[in-house]
């Protein structure tokens, strides 16, 4: 930052200003866990009361709350990111399992004071939504979020079903660090097909009235990028092809092809592939099935408590 030319670039300067102010509330935290600790230590010598017992328990509270942090220590976890469903095989039934799993994390990020932006949004043809791409700020959140990548099944009594059958539906899952730095991603245009067409929403003066709304299709990596939340196209155009450099990138960076391949397997939406079952009938339970982790609670769950869960990922 004491560089002359530091504030010549605008967004590496605000990156690394964030950056530095992470850094430093995690530090801040840390002298004052240390002082405490060291305080109560000093505290207890003379043996422990109930009052010293409730200290030492809020402090483990703050410890095991601070420690955490450091199953975030990837090259990536303290990035934004972009989170995508998409619903499986089974028409109405999956695109309402998806636009559920939408609200799902949308009630996990108010919980966590994240701030997020719907970049695009499909609707279903009857209900719920044939995609969806919600853009997530805030400390953390690429960290916290990077295992919810996969297959979520849903077992349940369909509203859809004059019978009242129990039904099984699949969505997908797919999470993008937003890259801080400079993408050095070569992007011929003759690889791109651009379409615009008519926003879709909730309303608005300007939802519906102009070819607003921008789908990029990257022809070699097949990879396809929609933006509508802009009312000027060129705006539009610009996050859509933001979101697509990132994609690019995060494939040319992870050098690991089995990584690759079980991304790109992530895209068979069917039965087997699941990392998580939300059941519903013939009784109720959320279960990860790589951790094993589960909740007997769905009703939470879908209200945002999803720490358990993506704790106990970190933690693996």
């Amino acid at each position: 930052m004491s560089q002359d030319d530091f504030w010549q670039n605008q967004s590496h300067a605000n990156n690394v200003c964030k950056r530095l102010s992470d850094i430093k509330e995690e530090v801040k935290e840390y002298n004052s866990l240390k002082e405490d600790i060291e305080m109560l230590l000093e505290l207890c010598k003379d043996g422990i009361n109930n009052e010293l017992e409730q200290e030492c328990n809020v402090l483990k509270t703050r410890v095991d709350k601070y420690s955490k942090k450091v199953y975030l220590s990837g090259k990536y976890d303290d990035l934004n990111c972009y989170l995508e469903i998409h619903p499986g095989a089974g028409g109405t039934e999956s695109c309402d399992w998806s636009s559920m799993l939408r609200d799902m994390y949308i009630n996990y990020f108010d919980k966590k004071g994240y701030t997020y932006e719907i970049i695009s949004e499909q609707k279903g043809d009857e209900a719920g939504i044939k995609s969806v791409v919600i853009y997530i700020k805030g400390q953390y959140a690429y960290g916290y979020l990077k295992n919810e990548q996969g297959v979520h099944r849903l077992v349940r009594i369909s509203p859809f079903d004059s019978n009242k059958r129990r039904h099984t539906s699949f969505a997908s899952v797919s999470v993008t660090p937003e890259f801080n730095e400079d993408i050095n991603i070569e992007i011929k245009d003759d690889d791109l097909k651009i379409d615009v067409y008519h926003s879709s929403g909730a309303g608005g003066q300007s939802v519906n009235t102009s070819n607003s709304a921008v789908r990029i299709t990257h022809i070699p990596s097949k990879i396809v990028v929609t933006c509508q939340t802009e009312r000027s196209q060129l705006l539009n155009k610009d996050k859509a092809m933001n979101l697509l450099k990132n994609k690019l990138y995060q494939i040319e960076i992870d050098k690991n092809k089995e990584l690759i391949n079980e991304v790109k397997d992530s895209s068979d939406i069917n039965f087997g592939s699941q990392i998580r079952s939300y059941v519903l009938e013939p009784y109720k339970m959320v279960k990860d099935h790589r951790t094993n982790y589960e909740s007997s609670s769905p009703d939470k769950v879908f209200a945002g408590d999803l720490d358990g869960f993506i704790e106990s990922m970190l933690e693996k």
